[in-house]
């Protein structure tokens, strides 16, 4: 098993070696987010698409089914019952704005989802929780070191106890 930088794990890494693992990490720590959000958004516009759909469907069917429609219904209901033709096609109309009325509701129902949708929301306050860890992380103290011992000897001894 090894470390992201190729080092075996466990093995003492340098500064700049544990720099650019955080690095690395770092920018793929951004670039998943940026995914999610993405990810998120295209899921809100899908369910906006729906809706925008379903409205214009109902437009549709109001627009240019009313005329034969009414018409066939309104007939039919005659030839069944006998009443007025005027009664008839109030009835056949009705049924129209019902139908309508229901692809309505299904547009709004689509419309609320979309709304709902707080993908980017979700994902700018997983970014800024994520800032925030990183911001309250401090480095490890360090002793300081004696007038006659200089940075050599240390580091002579991190790699010795390892």
């Amino acid at each position: 098993m090894s470390a992201p930088d190729g080092s075996p794990v466990g093995a003492e890494r340098s500064i700049g070696q544990l720099f650019a693992t955080a690095t690395a990490e770092m920018s793929a720590l951004v670039h998943d987010e940026i995914a999610l959000a993405k990810a998120q958004l295209r899921q809100d516009v899908k369910r906006g698409a729906t809706s925008g759909g379903a409205f214009t469907a109902a437009g549709v069917l109001l627009l240019f089914s009313l005329p034969m429609l009414n018409f066939a219904l309104a007939y039919g209901i005659r030839t069944w019952s006998g009443w007025n033709l005027a009664v008839c096609f109030l009835l056949s109309f009705a049924a129209n704005c019902l139908v309508a009325g229901l692809l309505a509701l299904i547009g709004v129902v689509f419309a609320k989802k979309a709304k709902k949708g707080r993908g980017p929301q979700k994902v700018a306050a997983s970014v800024k929780e994520t800032a925030g860890v990183l911001q309250k992380a401090k480095p490890h103290p360090r002793p300081a070191l004696p007038a006659h011992r200089g940075p050599e000897a240390v580091e002579a001894v991190a790699r010795s106890s390892s």
